[in-house]
């Protein structure tokens, strides 16, 4: 009763934590406008550097990275107290991740989840988040779209995860269906960056923000 008692008050604090919108919440405190007035209306880091503060972008990610990781990583380093395993790893890592798509907080209206699942994967193995990370700096330095490189880490971190035990951890069937299904939410939050991808309209990572442009 303890563990499943547990397993409740974690996943639910960490969809609670995932519902923190810090893409808001930082524009708010640095006097700026809100994210979801301009530009794709994403609340998220890539649109908040929109606004043209850096500063405020890399607290936006760095927090939404933060939200994703500590709930994992604490289950991942403590769970064991209270009998819990990579099942309970696997549900705070998809409740956190839904936190940010569908915030509580924030009417259900959330991000696209990148930097959350960046957090995530580091929390559920540093090297599968150095992986997937490094996927989505390469394709955005080469193509200079940020939705792009979302895309391309969503689709490999499955694959990078799957081949852990030939790299550096054990895998489990549970945290490989938690990536999965994130990296599956991730392509369907996606969709209409697909649709622009391929018309040619996506627009570039540091384009100024404008009123009625979507983007990632």
């Amino acid at each position: 009763m303890l563990e499943e008692s547990s397993v409740v008050v974690l996943t639910l604090g960490a969809y609670l934590v995932g519902s923190l919108s810090f893409a808001v919440i930082v524009s708010r405190v640095m006097g700026l406008d809100d994210p979801r007035t301009y530009g794709s209306q994403n609340p998220g880091a890539t649109n908040v550097l929109r606004s043209g503060n850096k500063a405020a972008a890399i607290a936006t990610l760095l927090f939404d990275a933060l939200k994703g990781y500590l709930p994992v990583v604490l289950v991942k380093l403590f769970g064991s107290v209270v009998g819990l395993d990579d099942r309970a790893v696997a549900l705070v890592a998809i409740a956190a991740f839904i936190g940010h798509l569908w915030p509580v907080f924030f009417s259900f209206k959330g991000g696209k989840g990148v930097a959350t699942a960046a957090g995530i994967l580091f929390g559920v193995e540093p090297m599968l988040g150095l992986a997937t990370l490094s996927t989505w700096l390469i394709v955005a330095f080469f193509f200079r779209y940020s939705s792009l490189a979302a895309l391309a880490a969503s689709l490999f971190a499955p694959v990078y995860y799957l081949f852990g035990d030939n790299l550096a951890w054990q895998t489990s069937q549970a945290e490989l269906l938690a990536v999965m299904v994130m990296s599956a939410l991730l392509l369907m939050r996606h969709k209409d960056n697909i649709a622009r991808l391929v018309s040619g309209q996506e627009t570039k990572i540091g384009a100024k923000k404008e009123a009625d442009t979507p983007s990632a």
